[in-house]
């Protein structure tokens, strides 16, 4: 018998039901998937705004906020623990780690949801096995239709153009490793629930509201 063996879920009283009804709304995972600079986090935010304006719950988990802690990388966990734990836990950016990385969002996130929350999370989780397996995992736990992907479909030059915290201009000068697009790649979705095409006449604040009015029609901004 393994240690795992002795591990037993223990059920919550107040279920994932009661938590939507007070809440008037369904906990979902809104994935958002692209290129580094595609508009990830400036959309998520957004969207975060629009349905708390609404009266909705709600919760953003960003790429690059939770390098900061839960999913820190070794040279940031050596300024608290020693090298051999910050070595151990801490997640840099090869496809190993990025895989990790996703997991521990996924369970994160499975959390929020069972707590009835409008999950929102903005990273470029560039493989597709990694984004199937978060699906699977809070489909799992939950129902169908509980994963959202969401793909910002920017192109690689606008991103690099853009280029917001100088990070392709260090990857092509070689001193950023296992850079998505650049050194490592970048598998889109196939069939996202909701596909935006960043274009010179979108907004954010329009492409925001095109997956809130996804989770309208599909039933997540209410409870039943």
């Amino acid at each position: 018998m393994s240690l795992s063996d002795n591990i037993v879920w223990h059920p919550s009283i107040v279920t994932r039901e009661d938590r939507q009804a007070r809440l008037g709304q369904r906990g979902t995972l809104v994935w958002l998937t692209g290129l580094s600079g595609c508009g990830k986090s400036t959309v998520a935010n957004e969207l975060e705004r629009q349905l708390h304006a609404g009266g909705f719950a709600t919760i953003v988990l960003d790429g690059d906020n939770v390098r900061h802690g839960l999913c820190a990388p070794p040279e940031r966990l050596m300024l608290e623990q020693d090298e051999t734990s910050a070595k151990r836990f801490g997640l840099g950016f090869g496809a190993d780690d990025r895989r990790e990385n996703i997991r521990r969002i996924a369970a994160v996130s499975q959390l929020f949801i069972s707590a009835g929350l409008l999950t929102i999370t903005a990273f470029v989780s560039p493989y597709r096995d990694d984004r199937d397996r978060a699906r699977k995992l809070i489909e799992q736990s939950g129902a169908a239709g509980d994963f959202i992907e969401v793909f910002v479909d920017t192109p690689l030059e606008v991103c690099e153009r853009r280029d917001p915290k100088g990070l392709y201009k260090k990857a092509r000068a070689g001193e950023i490793k296992n850079f998505t697009g650049i050194s490592d790649p970048y598998e889109p979705p196939e069939t996202p629930e909701v596909w935006l095409r960043d274009t010179p006449s979108e907004t954010p604040e329009r492409l925001a509201a095109r997956i809130a009015n996804y989770l309208d029609s599909a039933g997540r901004l209410r409870a039943n």
